[in-house]
């Protein structure tokens, strides 16, 4: 009788650990993993090579830190420092930048967002989500006006795996 109730005492306390109860203060969060980042810089540079053009890309976790750059043969030197920026505005406000930038335009009380020293407000930058989770982002700079559609090519190769 005695080992029956030490065995259920310890499954109840295993229960209680287990609960979500225990674990009240761990936030788990998704996020971009590098291979996933890879795949997305290469087929925006891929897509930007396919429209004549020669530009830099850069993959952004959920936090907007830099997991990828990749900048093509003859890219300008702006356009590393570019793509960062639009990526980092596009995780930081979980919108594209250029939603930022009608934003900006929208709510002139907001203007003062463009201060911070990695936004960026032109378009190019894309929130890489996962359902309705904001995991990263993508920014592309180099290319006139056609920025938006290199970052999406990147975020449709890799869209079946981000359901």
């Amino acid at each position: 009788m005695l080992t029956l109730s030490k065995g259920l005492a310890g499954l109840a306390i295993a229960a209680v650990l287990a609960s979500p109860a225990g674990a009240q203060n761990v936030i788990t969060q998704k996020n971009i993993s590098l291979a996933l980042a890879q795949t997305i810089a290469n087929a925006a540079i891929a897509q930007c090579r396919t429209l004549g053009y020669k530009t830099s890309v850069t993959v952004v976790d959920r936090e907007g830190l830099p997991m990828v750059m990749l900048s093509d043969d003859g890219a300008g030197l702006n356009t590393r420092e570019g793509s960062d920026r639009k990526a980092y505005t596009a995780a930081a406000f979980r919108q594209p930048s250029a939603a930022f930038v009608k934003r900006m335009h929208d709510n002139p009380e907001s203007a003062g967002s463009i201060q911070y020293t990695r936004v960026l407000a032109l378009a190019g930058g894309l929130p890489i989500k996962a359902g309705d989770d904001v995991i990263g982002a993508v920014g592309v700079s180099g290319t006139p006006g056609k920025d938006d559609v290199c970052s999406q090519a990147g975020i449709d190769k890799v869209a079946d795996q981000l359901k």
